[in-house]
């Protein structure tokens, strides 16, 4: 990535594997990230086609998904889960940004031109949000793990078949993402945030009291 130690296999990927990828375009603007499906273009149809099914994995519309899943776990009495999950969302985005502005790769080409999005794009925001999407989906209703498991191979794939993000992008965001969700289910299973709750309540009891 920023070394350059993967530069070849992204050059590779940008060459042969991204086959319904459009001409080079600029990096998207701070706007254009925020703003769901601003100035996107939906031509070729690949690029279409993976612009709807990674949708869930846009800033806004992730944040709205996880906040969805969130609001049910608190109705189901699984309130440390429901935070647990807002605030993984939270963390592992920020930690996104960050890398995004601290780290950059050796250019790629595509037909001689030289692809300016990629500069920058390590690690795949898409693909850590697509997955921790998928992750509050199926702890909120476990019943859809498997129709939700088939979009998000589907997400992850179309992000290199339509030329949004280079391997080591993808697999960076996923790496990120097992990161946050591995951190956010152990926290949950760990029962701190209840207990915890459960203290401060106490705690108010006795004040009040």
């Amino acid at each position: 990535m920023a070394s350059g130690a993967a530069t070849g296999l992204d050059q590779w990927a940008v060459d042969h594997a991204m086959p319904f990828a459009g001409a080079p375009g600029s990096p998207p603007t701070l706007l254009e990230s925020i703003v769901p499906l601003l100035h996107v273009t939906f031509r070729p149809l690949g690029v279409g086609v993976a612009v709807v099914v990674t949708l869930p994995g846009q800033v806004l519309v992730s944040l709205l998904l996880v906040a969805i899943a969130a609001a049910s776990l608190w109705t189901h009495g699984r309130r440390g889960a429901a935070v647990v999950w807002l605030a993984v969302w939270c963390a592992a985005t920020g930690v996104e940004v960050v890398f995004r502005h601290t780290l950059s790769r050796p250019p790629l080409y595509q037909d001689g031109v030289h692809v300016v999005g990629f500069d920058a794009s390590w690690p795949s925001g898409h693909a850590l949000r697509c997955t921790i999407v998928a992750a509050a989906l199926v702890s909120a209703w476990p019943r859809l793990r498997v129709l939700i498991a088939i979009w998000l191979v589907a997400a992850v794939t179309l992000l290199e078949l339509a030329g949004f993000h280079t391997p080591t992008d993808i697999v960076g965001g996923l790496l990120l993402a097992t990161v946050a969700v591995t951190g956010a289910v152990a926290l949950e299973r760990s029962g701190f945030l209840g207990s915890r709750a459960a203290l401060l309540r106490r705690s108010g009891t006795r004040t009040a009291g």
